[in-house]
């Protein structure tokens, strides 16, 4: 764990679903670190400094072009 960097940080679980399932798709290891406290406490999320997604440090420019790639297309990511 000690190879891995932050690469981006959520307020609540719901932000990342679809980015958690790309991720394994891609086989690029994970962690969202605080995600079970903030799980089980979600008021305590911006305490403790929200939910940290870290990959490991030869994977986070691939990470970060998953994430840049799914912002510019939220817009048309719709509940159906």
């Amino acid at each position: 764990m000690k190879d891995f960097v932050v690469v981006a940080t959520f307020t609540y679980p719901h932000e990342y679903t679809v980015l958690h399932h790309i991720l394994d798709e891609e086989g690029i290891p994970h962690v969202f670190e605080n995600e079970t406290m903030v799980n089980v406490t979600p008021f305590y999320s911006n305490a403790l400094g929200g939910i940290r997604l870290k990959v490991h440090r030869e994977d986070a420019e691939a990470a970060i072009a998953i994430i840049k790639n799914l912002e510019d297309n939220r817009s048309s990511m719709r509940i159906v």
